[in-house]
């Protein structure tokens, strides 16, 4: 059977593709000889109570000067499709929300759906770690200003960010007598109408970098990418200008990802990655988790295929 496999991301004229996990997923899937779908969040409806996609068919290669390209369009029932990657970046807002509400009908149907809408809906990948608070720093989630004032008094160095950013937006490094300390939360809550996190300072960052583990169908791949932050940032993501330098997993990194692998497994999120900083878990990214393409250079991997291999085993099962 030759698998039909649709996905909805960003705009794919806009990658990146030395560093795109999302596109390492569709080089792969093609090399399979699958048929690959493509629509972004707007050419996705639902009528009555059928989702529906404008969807082109797609062909990539691994090429920058030309990495993509679109062959016939159709309008189809998403129901139609083996499979959907669902692989839009944040933010998570409510069109979002909505976009996996139009997944989860094609998903009743009988489609693969990665990740599971309805985890994608749950999981929010700041708060989604205080499921796991043994494997945490002291973390606050609150709207109420005085409520951070008393956790910097505890804690005396903490990280502040809002719930749902992706690529280090908005994340500050406060530690006591910061006179910037009010209107950093006045800007994160808007002035209490919203829901901020707060985590203690994990100082290993500077040496260690922030390590995201790759986890697939419940399982970590054996290395991962310590994003360095450069001189005078705190923040490690590659997106504001970190250093990727590969790292095998250490004895507590495979402890800390056996203690979260069951529950994605249990919720059908099939591909994450886990951000590890120190001894700690900081996320449990689920929407769309990169560093695919930077693990499989360093080590000769082929993650995409471990994903590839799951999604076949879920759609015969």
């Amino acid at each position: 059977m030759k698998i039909s496999l649709c996905v909805v991301m960003d705009p794919i004229d806009s990658i990146n593709i030395k560093k795109d996990s999302t596109f390492a997923m569709l080089l792969e899937a093609q090399a399979r000889n699958w048929n690959i779908w493509y629509a972004e969040q707007q050419d996705l409806y639902l009528q009555d109570d059928k989702a529906f996609g404008l969807l082109k068919r797609l062909t990539v290669t691994d090429n920058p000067e030309g990495w993509f390209q679109f062959h016939e369009e159709q309008t189809a029932p998403l129901a139609g499709m083996d499979a959907i990657l669902m692989r839009k970046d944040p933010p998570f807002d409510m069109e979002y929300i909505y976009t996996t509400y139009l997944l989860e009908k094609a998903e009743q149907e009988g489609v693969v759906v990665v990740n599971k809408p309805a985890a994608l809906r749950d999981c929010n990948e700041k708060l989604f770690t205080s499921w796991f608070p043994q494997c945490c720093t002291p973390m606050l989630v609150s709207r109420r200003h005085q409520q951070f004032i008393d956790f910097l008094h505890e804690q005396r160095d903490i990280i502040l960010k809002p719930l749902g950013t992706m690529g280090g937006a908005s994340i500050f490094r406060v530690r006591q007598n910061d006179p910037n300390i009010n209107v950093i939360i006045e800007t994160l809550t808007e002035h209490g109408t919203k829901f901020a996190m707060a985590q203690r300072f994990i100082p290993e960052i500077t040496a260690g970098g922030d390590k995201r583990i790759l986890m697939v169908d419940g399982e970590a791949v054996p290395y991962a990418l310590a994003r360095i932050p450069k001189e005078g940032e705190t923040r490690g993501n590659l997106a504001v200008g970190g250093i990727g330098k590969g790292v095998p997993l250490s004895e507590r990194d495979h402890w800390i990802a056996q203690q979260v692998g069951p529950e994605l497994k249990k919720r059908g999120i099939l591909f994450a990655g886990l951000d590890v900083i120190g001894d700690y878990l900081t996320e449990v990214n689920v929407t769309s988790p990169t560093c695919i393409r930077e693990l499989d250079k360093l080590y000769n991997l082929n993650i995409s295929a471990l994903l590839m291999d799951r999604i076949e085993k879920h759609i015969q099962q």
